[in-house]
């Protein structure tokens, strides 16, 4: 058994030494001190601060649904705050609003529906076409899913204490959740589970500390980020309370990151999982164990090859962007990885159809989210002047001469921070007319290596995941040539990045920055 404030389960040895302590604890409300409640640890080795996504990643996804939770666990957080609240029929489903955004109607409302029928609702559309047929989560399917994977801090909205606490222990999720509400609904929650699960509560300075959190059995508190100190940390870890820092609005950024870590909150709230863990990685190394580049700019949390993407890979820390350029039917230059325009914007056809008039209206963000329908696509010259200076360019010219391709790179000065990526034939071209545009070549099998090094003089070659090696990366250095690869598809996995780092490879691009992370972690540790 555990004191009140960290439930009832604890090994047997602990309960002889602390027995007069346990004794004094069901006495009354006073507890002298608390070995904090034992949550899961979804990450390990854990990190020394743990990332709560608000409301799953709902900036990627349409939020508290099975999408905003999936990405979470695909980009090992922690932690989901979700929102829960009753049905008309009296289920618990995940909603932050009362009013659901569905349905074509302002009269759907959680509370005056059904269960089955807010399921017919479909939530996915209304954020973005990919995510059509989405519907409403149920609380045990939430739980189901994060089962082993991810923790819960349930936002408890309009809920039956009761019936929430049986929820979550048969589904034997108590260790990996904290419910979240009023102190009258918390008490029936710690009463009904007869201290099993976590429960937390809004701190402010005026609540006090010590009597307070142990008279309401708290494990853990939500303090505003403005507000937390490391003293206030310090009092609470005394207790065995967790502290989680609402890093949300206008505190949701770096310096605010940085005041709750350094004051020594446990869990942060943020909307910016991916940017905060990259921020605090980049202070913790300064240099990251391996370069790396985001394949189409950041384009897992931002639209591929549009502005805002490579703006967050910038902010994540990325050494290099991989754009790629293709041409119209008038001859300017637009960011673009297909061949035709169909899959990234809310146009058809091949770009070589278009004029660049005709692309200049099309949306390249409609498809990610609706609420990034403005994003246009990016022409070359854009592209170059908002990057200048802050990245790295690996371009991969999908199609436009070397001729035209030399002359850009050549007018913003960037010709020693821009890599190349093309057939062999194309960069041979392109060192003729400009020698200081380093040339990318690919190597997919280690016999080629020899000619390209001597035809070519490249400053890298893409090398095949598959052919990586040890031998394969020195006998690259021995030629003044690095080594960069792309960990795309089935070898975007911790292990992979470790073994390549190992062997000294010098850049790896991925689409997973923060899996990539982890590896850093790992790595450093």
């Amino acid at each position: 058994m555990r004191t009140c404030a960290v439930g009832t389960a604890i090994r047997f040895a602990y309960i002889l030494v602390h027995l007069g302590r346990l004794v004094a604890c069901f006495a009354g409300p006073r507890i002298v001190a608390a070995p904090g409640f034992e949550f899961f640890e979804p990450v390990r080795p854990p990190r020394s601060f743990q990332v709560m996504a608000h409301r799953g990643e709902a900036r990627q996804a349409p939020e508290n649904t099975r999408p905003a939770l999936d990405r979470c666990i695909e980009d090992g957080l922690e932690w989901a705050e979700v929102d829960v609240r009753l049905t008309g029929d009296g289920q618990h489903v995940l909603s932050h609003e009362d009013r659901l955004a569905a349905g074509g109607s302002p009269d759907w409302r959680v509370s005056g529906h059904t269960l089955a029928e807010l399921q017919r609702l479909d939530l996915g559309v209304a954020f973005a076409s990919r995510f059509q047929g989405e519907r409403v989560l149920t609380l045990a399917d939430c739980l189901e899913l994060a089962r082993h994977r991810l923790n819960l801090y349930l936002d408890c909205k309009a809920v039956n204490p009761e019936q929430l606490a049986a929820e979550i222990l048969q589904a034997g999720m108590e260790r990996q959740v904290v419910v979240f509400d009023r102190l009258e609904h918390l008490r029936r929650v710690h009463a009904a589970s007869a201290g099993r699960i976590a429960i937390m509560a809004k701190w402010h300075p005026d609540c006090g500390i010590q009597p307070w959190a142990t008279a309401h059995h708290l494990a853990a508190v939500e303090i505003d980020a403005h507000e937390v100190t490391p003293e206030v940390c310090r009092a609470f870890h005394a207790l065995g309370v967790k502290v989680q820092t609402k890093n949300l609005g206008a505190w949701d950024r770096p310096e605010f990151w940085d005041k709750s870590v350094e004051a020594g909150a446990d869990w942060l709230q943020t909307d910016l999982p991916e940017e905060l863990i990259a921020h605090r990685l980049r202070q913790r190394f300064k240099a990251w164990p391996v370069r790396f580049s985001l394949h189409r700019g950041a384009g897992r949390y931002a639209p591929e090859n549009t502005l805002p993407a490579f703006e967050k890979a910038i902010r994540m820390g990325a050494d290099f962007v991989e754009f790629d350029v293709r041409t119209t039917s008038d001859g300017k230059f637009y960011l673009l990885h297909d061949r035709t325009v169909d899959r990234t914007t809310d146009g058809s056809g091949p770009l070589t159809s278009l004029t660049s008039a005709m692309v200049d209206r099309l949306s390249a963000g409609s498809g990610f989210s609706r609420a990034q329908a403005p994003i246009r696509v990016p022409t070359l010259d854009e592209f170059m002047t908002a990057i200048q200076g802050r990245a790295e360019l690996y371009f991969d010219a999908k199609a436009i001469s070397p001729e035209a391709l030399a002359e850009s790179v050549e007018r913003h000065r960037l010709e020693t921070r821009t890599v190349v990526y093309q057939s062999p034939d194309y960069l041979l071209r392109l060192k003729e007319i400009n020698p200081r545009i380093r040339r990318l070549p690919p190597l997919r099998s280690v016999d080629h290596l020899e000619g390209l090094a001597a035809t070519l003089k490249p400053y890298a070659v893409d090398a095949s995941w598959e052919i990586l090696s040890k031998d394969l990366i020195s006998r690259c250095h021995a030629l003044n040539i690095q080594v960069f690869s792309d960990a795309l598809g089935r070898h975007e996995r911790v292990e992979d990045y470790l073994q390549a780092i190992e062997w000294g490879i010098d850049l790896i691009q991925t689409d997973h920055p923060l899996r990539l992370m982890r590896a850093f972690e790992v790595a450093r540790r």
